[in-house]
């Protein structure tokens, strides 16, 4: 299916002072990976992970963008600041942002759109409450996430897109869906993208699971095929469980 990817996303974690030299570590630690491998750091640690993944095979990524190029938006990052610091990929929409600070389908909608204009790629995240888990409407959720996030983008587009299905319950909750579980919303969304557009442009799409994956579920989960790698939370703070990771996405 889609190409792989590891990424993993530090949120609110680790100083500027201790980056570069972590990015390091997780270069050397993952040194023959098989597949992308991604660190998105805080805005303020953006320049640092940069300099540390500088001539390594690992990519950099953000935590969120702005849709406007610039204006009055205070406490906001556009994708060209991303661009200027050589940052690759940026995650949107995650179930954080939309909880805390309001993003809704979209904002999300024209975060991607900008992202896209901009040559970054977006980790676009979807992903259900236990309760919605529960009212067996999962799908139903996600399907109008994907629509509404990828509306207005054309085919050739949709295909740069990382998707990362972040079932919110399994979310440093130490939770996680099952192999079965996440295979069938990851395929599920797979036949949405190629409802939206056709089957070569959904099969092109990477699509990651995220939601607690760690060392020891990651080769379960990552051998299903409609998984193209994993968006990782808290086993990404430690360089040597994000390689085992690495290391199950051959």
């Amino acid at each position: 299916m889609g190409k792989y990817i590891i990424a993993g996303n530090w949120k609110m974690n680790k100083l500027p002072s201790e980056t570069c030299a972590f990015v390091k570590e997780v270069a050397a630690a993952t040194v023959g990976a098989q597949c992308e491998v991604v660190c998105c750091t805080p805005f303020t640690n953006l320049a640092e992970a940069v300099k540390g993944a500088q001539g390594t095979h690992v990519s950099i990524g953000a935590e969120n963008l702005h849709f406007e190029d610039k204006g009055a938006y205070t406490g906001e990052v556009s994708a060209d600041m991303l661009l200027d610091l050589g940052v690759k990929y940026v995650i949107i929409g995650h179930s954080e942002r939309r909880q805390y600070f309001a993003e809704t389908d979209e904002t999300v909608n024209l975060k991607v759109k900008k992202a896209l204009e901009k040559g970054l790629i977006p980790i676009l995240c979807v992903g259900e409450s236990l309760e919605q888990r529960e009212a067996g409407i999962t799908m139903d959720l996600i399907t109008i996430q994907i629509k509404k996030a990828f509306a207005g983008i054309s085919a050739e587009n949709a295909a740069k897109v990382v998707i990362a299905y972040e079932p919110i319950w399994a979310i440093g909750t130490g939770k996680t869906a099952t192999a079965e579980q996440a295979e069938e919303v990851c395929g599920a969304i797979r036949g949405v993208l190629a409802g939206l557009y056709d089957e070569p442009t959904a099969k092109t799409v990477t699509i990651q699971y995220g939601g607690s994956m760690n060392a020891g579920n990651a080769a379960e989960l990552l051998a299903k095929p409609n998984i193209d790698g994993g968006l990782i939370g808290g086993a990404s703070l430690k360089s040597a469980d994000f390689a085992k990771i690495v290391e199950a996405a051959k």
